[in-house]
């Protein structure tokens, strides 16, 4: 750890300086907040998660369409892989699609 010496320090800095450290610890843990903890999940507990059915859960194992773990007989999942795999489905608005049709548009008459 570096040591600091501070010879003079106005009011209004003193203010500036815890400002901006609550600053930094209330982003640090909104940043934890948000940060998804894993968990296993059972098949029940998967479709409640994912809203579905547990013959629906099934079929999907089955097709391969959803990230699974099998140990024995039993079919376990990742909280986390589960939340990424539903936002692989996600849909692209239409003002999305235009920026990207522009991006690629702008980048090619380069």
């Amino acid at each position: 750890m570096e040591a600091v010496t501070i010879t003079q320090i106005t009011p209004t800095e003193l203010a500036s300086l815890i400002e901006n450290s609550i600053k930094k610890a209330l982003a640090l843990q909104s940043k934890e907040l948000q940060t998804p903890t894993d968990e296993v999940l059972t098949v029940k507990d998967a479709a409640k998660f994912l809203s579905l059915s547990v013959p629906t859960i099934y079929g999907l194992i089955s097709k391969g369409e959803i990230p699974v773990m099998k140990r024995s007989k039993r079919c376990y999942f990742s909280k986390v892989e589960l939340i990424n795999y539903l936002q692989q489905g996600k849909k692209k608005t239409n003002a999305e699609i235009g920026l990207e049709v522009d991006s690629f548009l702008s980048n090619k008459k380069k």
